[in-house]
């Protein structure tokens, strides 16, 4: 099962600060809006989500149907697809997608140490 693209999303105390800190670091703006509180950065095959008041812990992310770069697949599996499978693995998820839809979707599980793993399906 191919989740999609991986990167971590941090919740942080003070936008700007976590920016300028992860420039620092070599990691480039290529998303988001800082105005909204949100950027996302990469550096190499590194990708981060920096999110001020939007989450109250760091999250590892996928996205299915992009990949590192942030470009469409021509060929994915679903986020429904993948949350079916999921389910049939006996794997619990603490926010499911609306299997009766298409497009934009997410669902989030939680690892045995209580890590939220999310699968954001933007297309």
């Amino acid at each position: 099962m191919d989740l999609g693209a991986f990167s971590v999303s941090l919740s942080v105390k003070d936008i700007h600060a976590s920016k300028a800190f992860y420039e620092k670091l070599g990691f480039v703006q290529r998303g988001g809006d800082l105005s909204q509180n949100w950027v996302v950065m990469k550096n190499g095959v590194a990708v981060i989500g920096l999110f001020q008041g939007m989450f109250d812990k760091n999250i590892l992310t996928f996205s299915p149907g992009w990949d590192q770069d942030a470009k469409e697949l021509g060929h994915f599996m679903d986020v429904r697809e993948i949350q079916k499978e999921l389910k049939k693995n006996g794997v619990a998820l603490k926010k499911e997608a609306d299997e009766s839809s298409s497009g934009p979707e997410h669902i989030i599980l939680e690892d045995p140490d209580g890590n939220q793993i999310m699968l954001d399906q933007y297309i």
